[in-house]
């Protein structure tokens, strides 16, 4: 599986983009949009203040956490 990280570059340190494998600077909306599609099936989508966002789902690594 590709692993998605966040790049916390936005205000409060949101991740407004994201690095998927090679993919560099993915804006947040198209990786949720990704991520509904089944396209990542280890992360799901949380919501916060409207705004919809990437997690990997729960084990014990904290290694592949989209915020590291």
């Amino acid at each position: 599986m590709t692993k998605i990280k966040g790049k916390n570059d936005g205000p409060g340190g949101r991740n407004e983009h994201y690095d998927i494998g090679r993919r560099k600077n993915v804006p947040r909306r198209n990786v949720v949009a990704e991520i509904k599609r089944g396209e990542h099936p280890d992360a799901h989508i949380v919501k916060r203040n409207g705004r919809e966002y990437a997690r990997d789902n729960p084990d014990q690594s904290k290694k592949d956490n989209v915020n590291r």
